[in-house]
C-alpha cells in the first residue's frame, strides 16, 4: 500500500469514529420536547402538562416571570438571579391555602441544565407561602427545559411523572420530603 493510501484510510476511520461519538452523545440529550423559542412556549408546554388533570387544583394561574427581575426570580426559584435563565414561567394558585407550585425555566445557550436544576432544587423555598409548606419537592431536565415542582405527593408526584413522560429523555432527577418545621421552636406569641 501507498503511504498515501493508508493516511486517507486512517483519516478516514477517524471521521467515522468522530461521527459515532456525536450520535452517541446527541442521542443522551434528545428531548421529545418541542424546540422553546419563547416564555409562550414554556406555558403551553404547562398547558401539555396539565391536559387531563383538572382534577389536580383549580384556579391556577401560569405566569411568565422576567428573568431581569432577581427579587422575582429569588421567590419563584431560590436563585439569586436569572442569569442563567432565557425564560422562566410558573404556575401557582391564585388564591387558595395549598403550597403548589410549578417551576418551568429554559436555560440560556451553554448553561448546563442539570445544574440549574440542581440549583433551583437546593433553593426553592417549600414555605413560602408562610402558613404551608410543600411536602414533596421534584426536579429534572430535559434538553435545555428544566422543571420543578413542590406540592403535596398527590398533586406533585403524577405532573412530574407526566413531564417526564412528555419529555421522554430526562436528566438527574432530584427529590425529596421536606421535613416538618419544628413547632417547640416557634417564638411564642405574646398575650
Amino acid at each position: 500500500m501507498k503511504k498515501s493510501t493508508i493516511i486517507i484510510t486512517v483519516i478516514a476511520v477517524l471521521v467515522i469514529i468522530a461521527i459515532i461519538i456525536a450520535v452517541v452523545a446527541g442521542k443522551s440529550n434528545k428531548t421529545a420536547l418541542q424546540p422553546i423559542n419563547s416564555a409562550e412556549d414554556l406555558s403551553a408546554l404547562v398547558d401539555k402538562i396539565y391536559e387531563g388533570e383538572e382534577n389536580i387544583l383549580s384556579s391556577l394561574q401560569t405566569q411568565v416571570i422576567d428573568v431581569k427581575d432577581a427579587d422575582s426570580v429569588k421567590m419563584i426559584t431560590g436563585l439569586e438571579n436569572g442569569d442563567k435563565l432565557e425564560y422562566l414561567v410558573a404556575s401557582e394558585p391564585m388564591i387558595s391555602s395549598q403550597a403548589y407550585s410549578l417551576i418551568l425555566a429554559k436555560v440560556n445557550k451553554g448553561e448546563n441544565a442539570n445544574e440549574v436544576a440542581k440549583n433551583i432544587f437546593e433553593s426553592v423555598n417549600p414555605s413560602k407561602w408562610i402558613c404551608v409548606s410543600a411536602e414533596k419537592i421534584y426536579a429534572t431536565n430535559s434538553g435545555d427545559v428544566v422543571f420543578v415542582i413542590m406540592s403535596s405527593e398527590e398533586w406533585a408526584k403524577p405532573l412530574y411523572e407526566k413531564f417526564k413522560k412528555i419529555a421522554e429523555n430526562v436528566g438527574q432527577e432530584y427529590e425529596k420530603t421536606v421535613e416538618e418545621p419544628n413547632i417547640d421552636t416557634a417564638i411564642p406569641l405574646p398575650l
